[in-house]
């Protein structure tokens, strides 16, 4: 369960908009519309707080439709389980248009899922795997 602060009557409750989805939306509490330019970064203000459950973490994830319909792209954000402040959805327009944002649009989601508190040992060599070192690309394409 998530324990969620509704700060201002601009605020959303967070839902899911089907049965399957795995993500809560997050709202853009504004006050007007607001275009954002090609290029241009906000924060948008969700008007919300919320409290994660131990052992959990809170992910700001992107919109797939508003990435691929309106170039809108959302920076992923880590909520900490011990964070209560406003939860703020920092994006960018990738178009090549203006993008309308309107008081309550849908702008990003909230995936919660388990994030595991592990020590750290230091080692002089990490084991061996298939993969090694390889990095960026060195799976395939």
């Amino acid at each position: 369960m998530i324990s969620l602060q509704i700060l201002n009557e601009s605020g959303h409750p967070l839902m899911y908009a089907t049965e399957g989805a795995c993500g809560l939306d997050l709202r853009a509490c504004i006050g007007e519309p607001r275009h954002m330019a090609p290029g241009q970064r906000w924060k948008f203000d969700t008007g919300i707080s919320v409290e994660i459950p131990d052992g959990m973490v809170g992910l700001v994830q992107g919109r797939s439709g508003k990435a691929l319909h309106d170039g809108l792209h959302v920076f992923t954000g880590t909520i900490d389980r011990d964070y209560r402040g406003k939860i703020g959805v920092i994006c960018v327009n990738l178009s090549n248009q203006d993008i309308k944002i309107i008081p309550g649009d849908r702008i990003a989601q909230l995936v919660v899922v388990a994030a595991p508190r592990l020590s750290v040992i230091e080692v002089a060599a990490l084991s061996p795997s298939t993969r090694g070192a390889g990095g960026f690309g060195s799976t395939g394409r």
